[in-house]
């Protein structure tokens, strides 16, 4: 049985060369990133983490950088320098374990130029697979035309782009009680991040775009019935759109994070089995315990899903 994790967190060695010496990191202090909940065993070094990942079962992780080191609100050149560094310690990684690792970048993207030149440098120099980047940047989502040139980039590219959120969601100016910036917003802020993609036209313009949705797409798959009837029935939601949202479901990929057999069986069915990815959001406390042993137990899916979902779909996806 094989296993890849298109979910899996690490920070940058330079980051954590810098803590001890009380130095910033390109703007990035210790006691900021202390302050987004970091997670110390992203700081393992690769022997820690490759007996972990055996011990859970994993073959392969698709490393991408905290997304505490998104920093869209800080200096763009400092930034761009930051990840440049992030994405060439990776790659670095991928090298030395290539049967283990794959890579995301990090990417500048309050700076559209710079992000579209680092993610061709990722891709076609550092040999990563995409990117992984927030639902917004700073409050600007993703059918904003300013984006529009990366996206046409990352298409050409063949680049997988994961979004996933970073720092204050939806849930976050009403409640920061309970954890529920995560456990909710964070799932209110992918369907929106969906429905911009959709509903802006983005998808149409960039048919072969590759986006995967974080988080099981957060409530994409179950409120799509409600995104249709206002695509039905109001004007400003048929302005970019042609076909009801429903059926842009199964041009995104999904992961499997949803901590509910009947939620995930429920994606399946709504989008195909071919768009759901097995991840598990190494190693913060919102992750699947067990992991593999998670989808391998459910009896609601068959074994070839099962397959699918641990590796035959990001490993024809990715070319891993």
């Amino acid at each position: 049985m094989r296993s890849i994790d298109i979910h899996a967190h690490i920070s940058p060695q330079a980051f954590i060369d810098a803590i001890p010496t009380g130095e910033d990191w390109h703007g990035v202090t210790a006691s900021a990133v202390a302050s987004h909940h970091h997670n110390p065993r992203t700081m393992w070094s690769p022997k820690e983490r490759l007996a972990d990942m055996d011990s859970l079962g994993v073959d392969v992780q698709i490393l991408s950088t905290n997304a505490v080191f998104y920093n869209y609100d800080k200096d763009a050149e400092a930034v761009a320098a930051m990840s440049r560094d992030s994405n060439d310690y990776v790659a670095q990684l991928t090298r030395d374990h290539p049967t283990r690792f794959a890579g995301l970048a990090n990417l500048p993207m309050q700076d559209v130029s710079a992000s579209i030149d680092e993610l061709e440098r990722s891709v076609t120099q550092l040999g990563l697979k995409g990117a992984m980047i927030g639902d917004h940047v700073n409050g600007k989502t993703f059918d904003d035309p300013e984006f529009l040139p990366f996206w046409k980039a990352a298409e050409s590219l063949g680049a997988m782009i994961l979004i996933h959120q970073g720092g204050p969601t939806i849930v976050s100016p009403r409640s920061n009680k309970y954890h529920l910036p995560n456990s909710i917003g964070n799932l209110a802020d992918r369907a929106v991040t969906f429905a911009a993609f959709v509903y802006g036209g983005v998808m149409d313009a960039c048919p072969d775009l590759r986006v995967c949705l974080s988080h099981g797409g957060g409530y994409t798959c179950f409120g799509i019935g409600r995104m249709d009837r206002g695509w039905q029935v109001r004007p400003e939601a048929r302005e970019h759109l042609s076909q009801p949202p429903s059926n842009y479901l199964n041009k995104f990929w999904y992961d499997t994070i949803t901590h509910s057999e009947e939620a995930l069986r429920y994606i399946i069915d709504s989008v195909g089995i071919d768009k759901v990815v097995f991840g598990t959001d190494w190693p913060y406390d919102m992750c699947t315990d067990w992991p593999v042993s998670w989808i391998l137990g459910l009896d609601s899916l068959s074994q070839e899903e099962k397959d699918k979902i641990l590796w035959k779909n990001l490993e024809e996806l990715l070319g891993i």
